[in-house]
């Protein structure tokens, strides 16, 4: 539903950031660690130049989400959280470059966190994780983005699945099988965390409830474990940072272990296509929710 106040494409930064539905906040839905002007659209932004090392970049999926978020605001419901308190963040400022945006689905249905990339040098979320929590959510999941800082990522995800789980009643969200997305650095992340011996590590919990399925896509990461998860994996062939035959074959790895797989290597897509739609990839996310409902619907 279009509002008389909708942002659009030629709709600025600066506009978006003074906008009252996004608070003290609305810097962070943009890369913090990178040159980004106020006086740049939203068209202008929607690039490899701002996202770098991404592709297929749409700047109509960039304005849907900042107005998916303001009419959700308007609407009282609160599309941002803090996963560190006031006086974490007064003694550690680079704490308040964190945090979590929610695009909320049914109440206490089952979440998921998703994890832009970057290359651990800034956080790519208006292309690489604020579109996958958006379609979730229209599937009636409720879906994270976690703006985390890029030299602490593993840290800042671990914080957030705390928060989610500690905050579950509240936010309205089922606790149980979660599933942890992930675009390259994002992707790392999540499979970092969906591992169920770093989850105790990195938390230093044991009533956290492992990840159900962790959904990678373009990354190279080889680590490989019996207590990873599930794991969903997509890829382009032409993607020359994350070779896809590196990841098929910690797929395989994986499977020979007994831990559920699945893989989709598209042909002639590069690195960063995110949810690669009007590409041959178009579709994936259906998939990988499949997968992931898969793994929670097998359980019962």
């Amino acid at each position: 539903m279009k509002h008389n106040d909708d942002l659009i494409e030629n709709s600025t930064v600066g506009e978006v950031k003074a906008n009252a539905a996004f608070g003290n906040f609305g810097r962070l839905l943009f890369p913090v660690d990178r040159i980004v002007p106020d006086t740049a659209t939203l068209k202008e932004i929607s690039t490899s130049s701002t996202y770098i090392w991404y592709n297929n970049i749409k700047p109509q999926k960039t304005v849907e989400i900042v107005n998916h978020l303001k009419n959700a605001a308007k609407n009282g419901q609160q599309i941002f959280y803090s996963i560190y308190t006031e006086d974490e963040m007064q003694a550690d400022s680079s704490l308040q470059n964190t945090g979590l945006f929610f695009f909320k689905g049914e109440d206490n249905a089952k979440f998921a966190v998703c994890n832009a990339g970057g290359g651990f040098a800034y956080v790519g979320a208006m292309h690489d994780s604020f579109p996958h929590a958006l379609e979730l959510s229209k599937m009636d999941y409720n879906a994270f983005a976690l703006i985390y800082r890029p030299y602490a990522p593993y840290d800042d995800l671990a914080r957030a699945i705390e928060f989610i789980h500690d905050n579950a009643e509240a936010l309205k969200v089922d606790p149980d099988d979660h599933s942890l997305w992930g675009g390259s650095a994002g992707a790392r992340m999540a499979a970092t965390l969906g591992n169920a011996d770093y989850l105790r590590q990195l938390t230093g919990r044991n009533d956290i409830g492992q990840a159900a399925a962790v959904i990678m896509q373009y990354t190279g990461y080889t680590y490989i474990s019996k207590a990873d998860a599930p794991t969903y994996v997509c890829v382009g062939t032409s993607d020359g940072i994350a070779n896809w035959k590196t990841m098929q074959n910690r797929l395989n790895a994986l499977d020979s272990y007994g831990i559920p797989t699945e893989f989709h290597a598209y042909k002639g897509l590069p690195h960063g296509f995110g949810l690669g739609t009007g590409t041959v990839a178009e579709g994936w996310i259906y998939d990988a929710v499949r997968f992931w409902e898969d793994q929670f619907l097998d359980e019962k």
